[in-house]
């Protein structure tokens, strides 16, 4: 194991809108901004995100300045909670990544480059992207 992280951004329907793939050493509230540094181009529009408490922190708003104004809504575990809990808007990208992780080739990291393994998880994505698909169009017959 090569030790990566994958950071990725959906839509509100579980949808991969970007990705990264880094090395494991690269803490999460640094690789936020090469996500949406990757996507402020293609969708101008974004400025709300809702993203997990490894996000959380003031080094974050300060990177993301130069890549305008942001809205990140840290969305946090209770203390209170004891075990699992469903917790709103954060299950989108846990159900996507449940959704990638099925994928085979990302059920480890078997990849040499990290290019390839961003490649991987984007063709997974369109895999699962038309799996969706094909259920939603034959449920309509």
């Amino acid at each position: 194991m090569k030790g990566r992280k994958r950071h990725i951004l959906t839509d509100t329907e579980g949808n991969l809108v970007h990705a990264v793939v880094h090395t494991a050493d690269i803490q999460d509230r640094d690789g936020a901004p090469m996500v949406l540094g990757g996507v402020i181009q293609r969708f101008p529009w974004l400025r709300h995100v809702f993203a997990d408490g490894g996000y959380a922190g003031q080094k974050l708003k300060e990177a993301l300045k130069p890549l305008g104004s942001w809205m990140i809504a840290i969305v946090k575990r209770s203390d209170m909670v004891k075990g699992f809990e469903v917790l709103p808007r954060r299950w989108v990208v846990e159900r996507t990544i449940a959704w990638l992780n099925r994928n085979r080739r990302l059920a480890k990291d078997f990849e040499q480059t990290i290019a390839s393994a961003t490649a991987w998880l984007f063709a997974a994505s369109v895999q699962a992207f038309i799996r969706r698909a094909a259920r939603h169009c034959h449920s309509k017959d």
